[in-house]
């Protein structure tokens, strides 16, 4: 997944889709201990001692995962969304990182997103690369615009996807428990829990409002119109409608 286009909730989805909607293991170990990052070492030393099915979370951009992946039975779901969207959440998330240069206004933070200069590189080649895994049956692909729009349909989308088949009372615990308030609630989930050498928790709340389209309260008319200028250009070869935000 891109960074900041809803992967905590899709990790919320998945994990309660495990447990079939048992809500114990996510009110009980940290989210990044459930599906750990494949990039941190961390996450490498928890990654060997989970158990099968395991789950991964990762925001690398295709090219740097390794080959093997792509030839094994492995089940990818890329989470996507709005990148104007993804734009503020960036932002705000930027702003309590101890371990990235910070933006000293979101104009710097705007230019770094247009250029590529933020980590994990340009969304626009980020997305490019995954796309093209668009079709194979080991690939889901899912947006976070999609996620608020039918959460009960997608959910049962993503459990589909994993082989579980969950009864209409798992289910009903899965979307109880992966709302926006529920997982704000929960300090296993919220980020609350990140060291504070990690993160200035005081500087913005992670689970910050959970909606789609804060982009139009957030940019100005200049902005929009120079994102669209450079969305045109790198998405130009993608077949229209592929998008929900389009």
């Amino acid at each position: 997944v891109l960074p900041y286009p809803g992967t905590n909730w899709i990790k919320e989805i998945i994990n309660l889709i495990h447990t079939r909607g048992d809500p114990s293991w996510v009110q009980s170990v940290v989210s990044w201990e459930r599906s750990p990052w494949i990039e941190t070492p961390e996450g490498l030393e928890l990654i060997k001692k989970q158990k099968d099915p395991r789950s991964y979370t990762s925001h690398l951009p295709m090219q740097l995962f390794p080959k093997s992946l792509f030839t094994s039975k492995a089940k990818v779901i890329y989470i996507m969304r709005n990148p104007r969207d993804v734009i503020i959440s960036g932002y705000h998330f930027h702003k309590t990182l101890k371990i990235t240069k910070n933006p000293s206004s979101f104009e710097e933070y705007f230019e770094w997103f247009l250029r590529g200069h933020v980590p994990y590189g340009s969304w626009f080649d980020h997305i490019g690369g995954w796309l093209q895994m668009r079709g194979k049956e080991n690939f889901l692909l899912i947006s976070y615009e999609e996620l608020h729009q039918d959460l009960r349909a997608n959910v049962e989308k993503v459990s589909q996807f994993l082989g579980t088949k969950l009864s209409p009372e798992e289910l009903d615990s899965v979307l109880k428990n992966v709302t926006f308030q529920a997982m704000k609630d929960n300090k296993m989930s919220n980020f609350s829990l990140v060291p504070e050498i990690h993160m200035d928790h005081s500087k913005a709340c992670f689970m910050r409002k959970g909606i789609a389209g804060d982009w139009k309260n957030q940019l100005t008319v200049a902005q929009q119109e120079a994102f669209d200028k450079v969305y045109q250009e790198k998405m130009a070869g993608l077949p229209p409608g592929l998008f929900p935000w389009e």
